[in-house]
């Protein structure tokens, strides 16, 4: 590693931008930029090219930088991990999946968190003090948290859950949460609503991005996220316990919102632009939501605020749920021990969330099958999925021209498709009608040659040697750069036949 990526361990916000700018992934906006739309805008086509992170410095009417496109590319996500930033997303995702199947670490309590140096109460609060963006022309409003998490706690366990809960300003001290029915936050304020009690919530902007990331992930009720991103890091997670909300909130978090929620009081939220690339929230169409109601606002001493503009794909959070959904369903699949998995991918591009592909080395009739119906049966894959390609262990489940091929040349739509009529879906859905989104068909399709076929078809490959001479030449062809052919041979020849063992007799 050269001085150039010499950098410190990432711990908060602060440490990852400098991590980007150290590996040559941040550029620095300096020209002043409007909020309203605009700052969105020159974001989405900046991630539309794959263009690095973006800080802005300049953001009108605010002396408060804003940071936007954190993890539009595999390598910015590798550097958000601490690993190789060469990976790519499926390579990530089984990284993330090995970390995570180990011990989980637990966080550990500070005495001084950074995110206390400024504390704002009573009629100073106002959450426009900060450079809340308004994103599309058709959002209801500007949009606290989009890169961030509410922090909730079940008042019986003490479990913690951060939950990616979109918060829209609806007032100087009012945000309105997007805590879809069925997830963890919702059971936390059920609870409360039985109690006939406040809940209290926090909402936090700008943090460690393993944060983000596993507040993104779908995970078992009573796992904390902080022990995932614990483990993801190697080392505890630094919190404190708030005096306000008795929640354990992150200690080196830019921005935190933090007071109670209300179960029964309800306001319209929306409409946002959402990760799908269609509104939600539309006001009388959609359920209204609860209200966080601010009691205290923390800040770091010149905070960061941290956005992400979500819309159609490809943005940080499609490739976030990309990278947690594929490392959450292979961990699911491991775990129901379906043998023979290759790789597993859930695309960006498919909304990180509505389509798998796996590849599989088949060993029994049936068995590309049975993966199928194990990813729709799994944790990750049993809400909102709709569609999974099975693949043979010679294609890896990020090749989307053998994945194509195969649908191909190996996919009999009679004998290969199954349609499973009732499954959970997401209330963010728009392939279903806005009255209608609880339950969502399925179609596994299965690109495998049937493992029972005695005459497979005969596939043409490659000549290993003459390949391999191609390579040592390529130069000579008049070819600049390092020859492609290394990672290609495999690919392209057949599969050498695994070599045999020497045995000792006794």
């Amino acid at each position: 590693m050269n001085a150039r990526t010499e950098v410190r361990p990432i711990d908060d916000l602060r440490s990852y931008i400098a991590a980007l700018e150290a590996h040559g992934e941040l550029h620095r906006v300096k020209a002043e930029v409007d909020w309203k739309y605009e700052l969105c805008h020159v974001s989405k086509v900046n991630e539309e090219q794959k263009g690095p992170a973006l800080m802005y410095e300049n953001v009108k009417g605010y002396d408060i930088p804003v940071f936007t496109s954190a993890f539009t590319t595999p390598k910015r996500l590798a550097i958000a991990l601490e690993q190789e930033p060469g990976l790519s997303m499926s390579q990530l995702s089984k990284k993330w999946m090995e970390l995570t199947t180990k011990q989980m670490i637990k966080p550990v309590f500070v005495d001084k968190p950074p995110v206390m140096e400024n504390q704002v109460t009573g009629d100073a609060i106002d959450i426009e003090k900060f450079p809340v963006p308004w994103f599309y022309p058709d959002d209801g409003g500007r949009f606290f948290v989009t890169a961030g998490y509410l922090v909730t706690q079940d008042p019986d366990t003490g479990w913690t859950n951060l939950g990616t809960y979109r918060s829209q300003v609806l007032g100087k001290d009012i945000l309105g949460s997007q805590i879809i029915k069925g997830k963890h936050g919702d059971m936390h304020m059920k609870k409360y609503q039985e109690r006939g009690q406040l809940m209290p919530a926090a909402a936090v902007v700008g943090c460690d991005p393993v944060l983000f990331l596993a507040a993104s992930t779908l995970v078992s009720a009573q796992m904390d996220e902080y022990d995932i991103a614990g483990s993801l890091r190697g080392r505890p997670v630094p919190v404190f316990k708030s005096d306000v909300t008795g929640l354990t909130l992150p200690a080196n978090a830019e921005i935190i919102a933090e007071g109670f929620i209300d179960p029964n009081e309800l306001m319209d939220e929306g409409p946002f632009g959402e990760y799908t690339g269609y509104y939600s929230g539309n006001k009388g169409k959609d359920y209204p939501k609860p209200v966080l109601r601010i009691k205290r606002i923390l800040y770091r001493n010149k905070p960061v605020m941290w956005s992400t503009t979500v819309g159609k794909p490809i943005n940080d959070i499609h490739m976030i749920q990309s990278l947690n959904r594929t490392a959450t369903l292979w961990y699911d699949l491991e775990t129901m021990k379906v043998p023979g998995i290759q790789s597993v991918y859930i695309p960006p591009e498919a909304c990180g969330r509505f389509w798998v592909v796996v590849s599989v080395k088949q060993m029994y009739p049936g068995h590309s099958n049975h993966v199928g119906n194990a990813v729709i049966a799994s944790t990750t894959g049993h809400y909102g999925v709709k569609g999974v390609i099975t693949v043979d262990h010679d294609i890896d489940a990020e090749d989307w021209d053998r994945i194509w091929w195969a649908l191909a040349t190996r996919f009999d739509p009679k004998r290969s498709a199954q349609i499973i009529d009732r499954g959970r879906s997401t209330p963010l859905d728009p392939g279903l009608p806005i009255e209608a989104r609880e339950i969502t068909s399925r179609i596994l399709l299965d690109a495998c040659t049937p493992y029972e076929w005695k005459n497979k078809p005969n596939e043409i490959f490659m000549d290993r040697a003459v390949l391999q001479k191609v390579s040592d030449r390529w130069s000579e062809y008049g070819f600049g750069g390092a020859s492609p052919v290394a990672g290609m041979i495999n690919r392209l020849t057949r599969p050498e036949p695994p070599k045999k063992t020497k045995t000792h007799e006794m």
